[in-house]
């Protein structure tokens, strides 16, 4: 399964590899930013994107997803620090199959990707 993490954190990108690493996911790429990440989604199966990032946020790249007859049925869980009820609300309807509030543990990614690929 290849995964794509976008985050502007390069630290936070390492953490979210690593943790998908000790779960069994080894195919992952990388991007700063929706933009970034719009030009590498060919061949991703489920993505890992921030909300708050520079260039394109990750609401408008959920958004742009969902969208795309191409790349509509992907997974995607939102990592994010945005923890407020409607924020969450706003992602869910925007087209995002779960959510996770960071900081986070190894075993809350593991139920959420668990809860979006039993779907």
């Amino acid at each position: 399964m290849k995964v794509i993490v976008v985050d502007d954190s390069s630290t936070m990108r390492r953490i979210i590899k690593n943790t998908l690493a000790r779960l069994g996911y080894t195919d992952i790429i990388e991007a700063e930013h929706g933009l970034d990440a719009l030009t590498k989604l060919d061949g991703v199966d489920m993505i890992f994107t921030d909300w708050n990032m520079p260039e394109m946020d990750g609401l408008t790249f959920v958004k742009s997803i969902r969208s795309s007859d191409s790349y509509k049925k992907i997974p995607i869980i939102m990592v994010t620090t945005e923890a407020a009820k409607e924020d969450i609300v706003e992602a869910i309807q925007s087209g995002v199959n779960n959510y996770v509030v960071k900081p986070f543990t190894p075993d809350i990614l593991k139920s959420k990707i668990e809860a979006v690929l039993n779907r």
